[in-house]
């Protein structure tokens, strides 16, 4: 099974937990727009992204989205079998930005090999982490941050992960990711056009002058 090549501790692994693993996991297709987690009472297992884009956000009382951080190729979603871990509870929902493929570890699987395996249980540690720290950039800039400032970053940060300076976005797909309103955008986007750092089009955003849009972001 491939599964051993996604995970970096997989040779710190004993033989019997590496059986284990394998027997238990299964490879799931997931096409754009698949919820594959719901909360903290959703505990469908651990997710090795084996290809494609998902994305983790929560969801205001009012509807309000915000995204948390993207999970990306060979990347690990501790936070869809949070049920193993007691002390966290997250309301988080992951959902595919892009048609993937993901392996699905079960919860009970994963739980039982971490519970006598060091470097699973390490390596579970740093990922948890890394997430926190994600969480935490995300709360520094959402307080403290201008929103043109915000709104500069994440078209930079989108154009790096899409490895394009054209976007196929929508002004309210930004907004859910940004925890804003959709008019709060469209009038930050239009500034950012009229002072020649960005074109707008029908469902899209081009990046022009990289350097203002860095400027802009500081």
């Amino acid at each position: 099974m491939e599964l051993g090549t996604y995970l970096p501790i997989w040779k710190q692994l004993s033989p019997e937990d590496q059986r284990a693993l394998e027997e238990a996991t299964a490879l799931r297709n997931a096409p754009k727009g698949t919820t594959l987690h719901n909360g903290s009472a959703d505990c469908v297992g651990v997710l090795v992204i084996k290809s494609g884009q998902l994305r983790a956000y929560i969801v205001s009382d009012e509807g309000k989205e915000v995204t948390l951080y993207r999970l990306l190729d060979r990347d690990i979603c501790l936070f869809s079998a949070a049920c193993m871990m007691s002390s966290i509870r997250f309301e988080v929902t992951i959902e595919a930005e892009k048609d993937s493929e993901v392996w699905l570890i079960p919860t009970e699987t994963y739980h039982a090999v971490m519970e006598r395996s060091a470097p699973l249980a390490n390596y579970t540690c740093q990922v948890l982490a890394s997430r926190f720290s994600e969480v935490m950039w995300l709360m520094d800039q959402i307080l403290f941050k201008r929103f043109d400032a915000r709104l500069a970053t994440f078209l930079l940060e989108e154009s790096t992960i899409e490895d394009c300076d054209t976007l196929e976005i929508t002004h309210e797909k930004i907004a859910n990711h940004m925890g804003t309103a959709r008019e709060v955008v469209t009038r930050m986007l239009k500034y950012f056009q009229e002072e020649n750092m960005v074109s707008l089009a029908r469902g899209g955003v081009t990046i022009v002058d990289r350097n203002k849009l860095d400027a802009m972001a500081g």
